[in-house]
């Protein structure tokens, strides 16, 4: 009777609170168990009565399951359609805590009206009488229908994450993603491509061409090598000889120089690929996903490849631009397929992500996080300094004309030493980011230039100190031999960094300083070309680093022009106080 004379609001009030009270937590009621087993059953206990609409939208907003935190993606068909994926970048999504992975937030309804147009005529420019009634055509009489707007397609929704990637650039919050377990690729990937039974397996195997060492998935080359050198002959044994077929492709070769020969880098792509393990590769395209080129052949011979019921898997390291090529070849079948994430930030994707209306019959296309390497130094930069070392232009060469004892350093991260040499003159070409400042100087100096300007006038780093956090200075040596002053012999590569191309006509050891655990690979040169004008002798700097080092250099002046002050003012007060006699009575 009590409950029949409240009002609902202040019944429901009473309800939440006596679900929420300590004592029915540690201890719930027979009745209360009942309640919840009633709720949850999908056979309702006709012996209960049915529980209020209050109850239900408390206990669905309250007690709500374990949020599942997954890198597998939506490969697994039997797996996806009960966990959301976020199109951008392939991570379950959840909408019930904004400090885990995958947060997303879903958008309000709108009116489909909201954007429709206003006339916005004014009634005294509009005739009294038209002269088409004037002329007896009585059509205007008649009201005409009026066209509803087209429902618009609706945006995919994707986690807050891609979102501000998208529109601001930058990760909403990185330590969420610390949160995220490793990729594995061994579990997910590595065993469907370690075999010769199933559907036929097409592996866009995408490098990065201003970095092709640094990304070069060696791993994975070396994988799929083995698989198909173990069952290339197992169909004449009567087995099943589906193994799978690797398809190498080069992008971003818009960053590369326009003189550069298309025949020249391809040749040099397929020997520095079979150096790192590739060994049985179908093709090589050379494509660039900004300017279109190469795309339609290589959308053509992947179609060939994977038939009517294959998979093709995008695998390359972080920041290769696997996602930007899939926009891409998106764009030039159907275009109707959801856009992944693209931003210049390493780890874009998170989880595999199937595309299914790229490829034709039932064949799927999947993007795959990008393969960590620890040997790239832009896994130890962070956001600002990796915005410094990302090449986003064509490359410019900057070459150094030097002689034995003397050092060129690329910010403060990689430094060349010419210690012998059995000629006078050493043509150095540095071929980088044109954000990273150089300098030349005496070798002998090299020690002094890390104390007092890595930080500063080089970097990355940024700020004073921060090279330590990178790890310790390590040294490598390589003989080198050269056949011209013309053109580069030799190039000795850091990854992630860029690439020092060295011509001489006779023989040098170059001593290589970077930090420990950065890849340095000396290799025959890619481009052979240097500049027309030399480079002078100190520092080489570029304009985000002159702007910074001029607000280092303000903030110098401001300091000293601030405690000179102080000391005048200090100097003024001790003349303008008087001496302890005069303030003594006599």
């Amino acid at each position: 009777m009590l409950a029949r004379k409240l009002l609902s609001s202040k019944l429901r009030h009473i309800i939440c609170l006596s679900l929420t009270s300590p004592t029915h937590l540690h201890r719930p009621s027979t009745h209360l168990h009942h309640c919840f087993t009633h709720l949850h059953s999908s056979t309702p206990n006709p012996h209960l009565p049915e529980p209020s609409p209050s109850i239900k939208n408390f206990i669905s907003t309250t007690i709500t399951p374990p949020t599942h935190i997954s890198r597998d993606g939506n490969f697994d068909e039997s797996t996806s359609h009960n966990l959301p994926i976020c199109p951008g970048c392939g991570v379950h999504m959840q909408d019930q805590d904004p400090n885990l992975p995958g947060h997303f937030i879903k958008p309000s309804v709108k009116d489909p009206d909201y954007k429709t147009p206003i006339n916005r005529q004014p009634v005294a420019d509009e005739p009294e009488i038209s002269n088409s009634l004037k002329r007896g055509f009585l059509s205007e009489l008649i009201e005409p229908e009026i066209e509803t707007p087209t429902a618009q397609r609706a945006k995919p929704v994707v986690c807050s994450r891609c979102h501000s990637l998208r529109h601001y650039g930058r990760v909403k919050d990185a330590n969420v993603e610390n949160l995220l377990p490793d990729f594995d690729f061994d579990h997910t990937i590595g065993r469907k491509l370690g075999t010769a039974r199933g559907t036929r397996s097409v592996v866009l195997m995408v490098v990065d061409g201003a970095d092709f060492d640094g990304s070069f998935p060696r791993k994975v080359a070396r994988l799929v090598s083995e698989t198909i050198d173990e069952n290339s002959s197992a169909w004449k044994e009567g087995k099943s000889g589906n193994v799978p077929r690797v398809v190498l492709v080069v992008t971003k070769i818009d960053l590369l120089p326009s003189s550069l020969s298309p025949t020249r880098l391809e040749h040099w792509v397929r020997q520095r690929a079979r150096e790192g393990g590739a060994s049985r590769i179908t093709s090589v395209h050379l494509v660039s996903a900004v300017r279109d080129w190469g795309l339609k052949n290589l959308i053509d011979e992947v179609r060939g490849l994977v038939g009517a019921r294959g998979n093709v898997w995008a695998i390359g390291a972080q920041n290769a631009g696997k996602s930007t090529l899939i926009n891409a070849i998106a764009k030039h079948t159907s275009g109707k397929v959801t856009q992944l994430t693209e931003a210049p930030v390493p780890g874009t994707t998170l989880g595999i992500v199937r595309l299914e209306g790229i490829l034709p019959g039932n064949a799927k296309l999947f993007d795959t996080p990008g393969l960590l390497h620890p040997h790239q130094i832009t896994t130890r930069l962070t956001k600002e300094e990796q915005k410094l070392v990302h090449i986003s232009k064509e490359l410019k060469p900057r070459t150094y004309r030097i002689k034995v004892g003397h050092s060129v350093h690329i910010a403060g991260l990689m430094r060349l030493d010419v210690e012998e040499a059995t000629v006078d003159t050493i043509y150095v070409t540095v071929w980088a980011s044109p954000y990273l400042p150089l300098h030349m100087g005496k070798t002998e100096n090299a020690c002094k230039m890390v104390e007092d300007h890595f930080g500063l006038q080089l970097q990355p780093p940024i700020g004073k100190g921060r090279a330590k956090d990178l790890g310790r200075w390590a040294r490598k040596e390589f003989r080198v031999c050269g056949s011209s002053w013309d053109n580069s012999s030799v190039d000795i590569a850091g990854s992630g960094v860029g690439w020092f191309a060295v011509g001489l006509k006779g023989e040098a050891v170059l001593g290589v300083w970077t930090y420990d655990g950065v890849d340095v690979t000396a290799r025959n040169s890619l481009i052979p070309d240097r500049a027309q004008f030399f480079e002078v002798a100190g520092f080489t700097v570029s304009k985000i680093v002159a702007g910074a080092d001029q607000v280092f250099s303000k903030q110098n002046q401001n300091k000293k022009q601030k405690k000179k002050n102080d000391n005048k003012e200090v100097v003024n007060d001790q003349k303008a106080t008087p001496d302890a006699d005069t303030l003594l009575p006599c």
